[in-house]
């Protein structure tokens, strides 16, 4: 659907690069390669009504947690009351239950930190009151390896020191940096969802083989889950370009991805093991053709449509978490997006069936610039990290009636 606060850009293209096949380019093309292989050039969808937009939002209220970050990637809450971020560069930070802040210390001389990769996704064992246990999702770089990896860590009562237990998950892969995002989702269940970017690079997301460009499920050891597609392996589901954000909606159990687009298409998707959500960049031998669409049956036949598209404007969405409380009012139990391009907060009520969205509306809209994470809390608030690059916070946002 076309965001109705961003206009359309026109580009007028004024010459034509022409590279040798063989060459790997992590860009679009300038022009419609529609005829270099079969496949689509539009948007899976692109002539569908826009989502209504009901402006019934609550109205917020932000508090400053924790300020003077550099890009805090992610954000978790603990059950003893402790916020904890971590910068895309490394260094852990947090806000304890009596509002003292600080860095936590950690060993984080092998983290790869280029580009998009970095110290990324943070999530909390389900356990945690009793094990102390977290999970990190991050770059990774030490014996002639480089990679993005699980990690496992346990902290502290504390607060003070993360102690890495463990490597749960290795070989998520990774080049220039590019595509390296990687989101943990916790489940009720103790196994871990991770989505991870498919690296720029053509053939990724279509190979089962490799763990980029895919929303993995694995226990809290790193085995496979129970229910994965093939049961000798993580991938459960495939055709990914970036995944940005995992949530699970309350009392259904269904489980979304969000993902960022190309120059169209944001994309939230309802996840079913074995799915294939479509993106197939490798139209040229060697080339990562970011012209063709997110979603391509034509090319990758079966494909599931996304339940929710940006249209022709992206948003650069980045996290995801349903909301929770009354005082939501008429967005209680949305799922919500952080937006770093569009600089706002995106709300998405789902249809019953959870396949579409009957309306959506937008908050803090320029207010705090790129917002990356967002993260429900027990009482109702969200957690959302900024992403602006200096003097990053993370903001509890609550609504009030």
């Amino acid at each position: 659907m076309r965001h109705p606060k961003l206009a359309a850009l026109t580009v007028a293209l004024t010459a034509v690069l022409v590279m040798p096949v063989a060459q790997c380019v992590a860009q679009p093309f300038p022009f419609d390669p529609g005829s270099f292989g079969n496949g689509s050039t539009g948007s899976l969808g692109s002539d569908d009504p826009d989502i209504p937009i009901e402006n019934t939002l609550p109205q917020l209220s932000v508090t400053t947690l924790v300020d003077g970050l550099d890009h805090p990637w992610d954000v978790a809450a603990a059950p003893d009351g402790a916020i904890l971020t971590g910068q895309r560069s490394g260094g852990f930070f947090v806000r304890r239950s009596d509002n003292t802040t600080g860095p936590v210390s950690a060993d984080l001389s092998d983290l790869y930190a280029q580009s998009e990769t970095g110290l990324m996704g943070i999530a909390l064992a389900r356990d945690f009151a009793q094990s102390r246990t977290l999970y990190t999702c991050q770059g990774f770089s030490a014996g002639g390896v480089t990679d993005v990896r699980v990690i496992s860590w346990t902290v502290d009562a504390g607060w003070t020191a993360l102690t890495r237990t463990g490597t749960v998950l290795p070989g998520i892969p990774v080049s220039s940096g590019r595509h390296g995002g990687c989101r943990i989702l916790a489940a009720q269940d103790g196994t871990l969802f991770v989505g991870t970017g498919d690296t720029a690079t053509p053939s990724v997301p279509q190979d089962p083989n490799s763990l980029g460009g895919k929303v993995l499920h694995i226990n809290a050891d790193g085995t496979p889950a129970a229910g994965n597609p093939n049961a000798s392996s993580p991938v459960y589901t495939l055709g990914h370009r970036n995944v940005q954000g995992l949530a699970v909606q309350p009392g259904s159990g269904r489980v979304y991805s969000v993902e960022q687009g190309t120059s169209v298409d944001d994309e939230v998707n309802l996840l079913t093991p074995g799915g294939n959500y479509g993106y197939r960049p490798d139209r040229l031998p060697g080339t990562y053709d970011e012209s063709v669409p997110m979603t391509d049956p034509v090319r990758v036949p079966g494909a599931i449509a996304a339940v929710w598209r940006s249209g022709s404007s992206t948003l650069a969405t980045a996290s995801a978490a349903f909301t929770g409380g009354a005082a939501w009012g008429a967005w209680d139990g949305a799922l919500v997006l952080g937006g770093l391009k569009s600089k706002e907060l995106i709300f998405l009520r789902l249809s019953a069936d959870g396949r579409s969205v009957d309306a959506q509306t937008f908050g803090l809209e320029n207010q705090f610039g790129r917002l990356r994470s967002v993260t429900p809390t027990p009482d109702g608030s969200l957690l959302v990290t900024t992403d602006n690059g200096t003097g990053d916070k993370v903001l509890r946002v609550t609504p009030t009636p």
